[in-house]
């Protein structure tokens, strides 16, 4: 039952993305083999900007069951611009509150999606090639019941 629900969802979910507006710019999600994200498990997105006068808004999302043993999770992440320039930064994303009451949408029972705003505002200097780079920043070196992590990169109207 719970593989039904879970391909009902992942239908959904893309019917709903194939239904947006056009300011998409990028979208990639990717899934964790096991629901585990373990250190050594980069997550990488290679964005093509060539449009160097828009702002966009970048977004990491976070899908996660409600097993997750934690309120948040460190991550830290690395943008690398085309001429190798990195920025680099640690974030910290709140999944639940102080009781324990997650944050987020849930339509199917136990799984919780969340969309969190990365960067504002912000306008590539250069066309070329951004790589967005996330590695697990939590003290253990594998995290348990995390489902999905992706990037979203919005053209603001």
């Amino acid at each position: 039952m719970k593989i039904k629900i879970y391909i009902l969802f992942i239908f959904l979910f893309f019917l709903s993305n194939a239904c947006s507006d056009n300011n998409i710019l990028f979208y990639e999600n990717k899934i964790l083999d096991n629901k585990k994200w373990d250190r050594k498990n980069l997550f990488k997105f290679v964005v093509n900007a060539d449009d160097t006068i828009s702002a966009y808004n970048i977004f990491v999302t976070i899908r996660i069951n409600g097993n997750y043993s934690r309120r948040n999770l460190y991550v830290f992440s690395r943008i690398i611009n085309p001429d190798k320039n990195e920025l680099i930064d640690t974030i910290n994303f709140l999944l639940a509150d102080e009781k324990g009451q997650w944050y987020g949408k849930s339509n199917l029972g136990d799984l919780y999606y969340n969309k969190f705003l990365f960067k504002n505002k912000v306008r590539f200097p250069k066309k070329g090639l951004y790589t967005f780079v996330f590695e697990q920043a939590m003290r253990s070196e594998t995290i348990d019941n995390i489902e999905d992590f992706g990037l979203t990169i919005e053209k603001l109207n």
